[in-house]
């Protein structure tokens, strides 16, 4: 039996993907519905050996029906295991960002709405698609700066709710509208609903929130379904930069050093 790199290629491929599929439907009636399914489709295989064309015919059907039953009904859960893929660090290595100077843009802009206690909310794409998002807001597509996002959340001007998505150094969109989380409170913390939407888009996207609330002036990052409250400037662009430039950075760098003794 020879083993090819194709061949153990195959299997990590394979092997990944199971993975994902556990990870993204563990602890969910999908995952024991999942179990049902594949019971089913053993089940027909075994009849089909045996010789038993009615019993097969049976659960051939119940299989189709199944099948379909079960991406119409679990639409979520799907959505959120096609989310936990994309948020890999070695699915992000083939999607280009160029965030830095949007970082510096967003920081500058959270200071001065959090002196004056102006409400905002940002999404900052990175792997997963936001185009069902953008398009319930009003579509921008440009450069991001300092001045504009001041401008979209003055509370004046008529983009100021809802959130900005901000894709590599453009905006995107304003005025879009957000999933909210179910989450209402964290601890001592109740969750108002530009809090809620900002932890929500994290909970179905690999997106990172920027949240400064209007009440206090209190910025939070929300990321992978958690809120981080009360940080301060300095802290926002640590953070950022973390999320959106080093983390990538630090696993290229791994996979370089994995591949090495192959070269």
């Amino acid at each position: 039996l020879t083993v090819t790199a194709v061949d153990l290629i195959d299997v990590l491929l394979v092997t990944f993907i199971c993975y994902q599929v556990y990870r993204g439907m563990r602890g969910t009636i999908a995952a024991q519905i999942l179990i049902g399914l594949l019971v089913i489709v053993v089940l027909s295989v075994t009849a089909q050996a045996a010789g038993l064309k009615a019993m097969g015919w049976v659960l051939r059907t119940l299989t189709d029906i199944w099948v379909i039953a079960f991406i119409i009904i679990f639409q979520p859960e799907i959505r959120r295991l096609l989310s936990t893929i994309a948020r890999n660090r070695l699915v992000r290595l083939f999607i280009r960002l160029n965030v830095t100077e949007s970082i510096e843009e967003i920081v500058a802009t959270a200071l001065e709405l959090s002196k004056k206690k102006q409400g905002a909310l940002i999404i900052i794409a990175r792997g997963t698609g936001m185009k069902s998002f953008t398009e319930t807001g009003v579509s921008l597509g440009a450069q991001i700066s300092r001045a504009l996002l001041l401008s979209i959340f003055n509370p004046r001007s008529p983009l100021h709710d809802g959130a900005v998505i901000v894709n590599d150094r453009i905006i995107e969109a304003a005025r879009c509208t957000l999933p909210l989380s179910p989450t209402t409170r964290i601890g001592e913390l109740a969750l108002g609903t530009r809090h809620r939407a900002g932890l929500g888009v994290t909970e179905q996207t690999d997106a990172v929130a920027v949240i400064i609330s209007e009440e206090t002036g209190a910025i939070s990052i929300a990321d992978n379904g958690e809120l981080f409250h009360r940080i301060s400037v300095k802290d926002l662009r640590k953070e950022l930069r973390e999320r959106l430039v080093l983390s990538v950075q630090r696993t290229m760098q791994n996979v370089k050093e994995a591949i090495r003794p192959l070269e």
